[in-house]
């Protein structure tokens, strides 16, 4: 059960369902996670929405490496709601369910794609450390240019906080959806470096 009242449709005030109804007409069709909770702030959760529709949407980087990086973030702070749509969509996104779940035991994750582990251990660094190396940042930027590097980082950053806020006011998972994640008794969940694509046999 959440922390707050997480109000119905019904129960919004008119600033509060100019919100909801925006993000019903968007990309997104729903209203669920961070938002239930943000919504009390209808200013904040404007800004919140239109935000997240861009760095889940808009960004220039392919669709699965987007959904790569927030799976990385969801699993390092443990959220449940984060992990449940977001490890869905990265697999329908094309990242293979094998690395997927790795990511999900804290195992090494093997990427085929040198794009997909460049991704990961970027986001991997940037929630272990709060830095990202030179070597990794740099080839990120050659890849993707400034912009690219730029939007990942934000990536990153908008998704520990989407973290931060159902974990802060313990958003629940759709009624009927079982737990997906097991966090560590106690501080944030082991991210283990990118591990070596499988070898085909020869």
């Amino acid at each position: 059960m959440a922390r707050i009242p997480l109000p119905g449709p019904e129960e919004l005030t008119p600033e509060q369902r100019k919100v909801y109804d925006s993000v019903l007409a968007g990309p997104r069709g729903q209203v669920i996670g961070p938002l239930r909770a943000v919504i009390h702030s209808p200013d904040l959760a404007a800004r919140w929405s239109a935000l997240g529709e861009f760095l889940r949407f808009g960004t220039c980087l392919p669709k699965r490496l987007n959904e790569l990086a927030i799976v990385v973030t969801g699993r390092r702070w443990s959220s449940q709601v984060e992990w449940w749509v977001h490890a869905r969509a990265a697999a329908e996104a094309g990242i293979a369910q094998h690395a997927i779940d790795a990511i999900h035991r804290g195992e090494p994750p093997a990427f085929e794609d040198a794009d997909e582990a460049l991704v990961y251990e970027f986001a991997r660094a940037l929630q272990l450390d709060g830095q990202v190396p030179t070597a990794t940042y740099d080839a990120a930027r050659e890849r993707w240019g400034a912009r690219g590097v730029v939007e990942l980082t934000a990536v990153v950053g908008y998704y520990t906080m989407v973290s931060m806020t159902l974990n802060a006011h313990e958003i629940p998972l759709p009624d009927g959806v079982a737990p997906v994640l097991s966090p560590p008794e106690t501080g944030l969940a082991p991210l283990a470096p990118a591990g070596q694509p499988a070898r085909a046999a020869e």
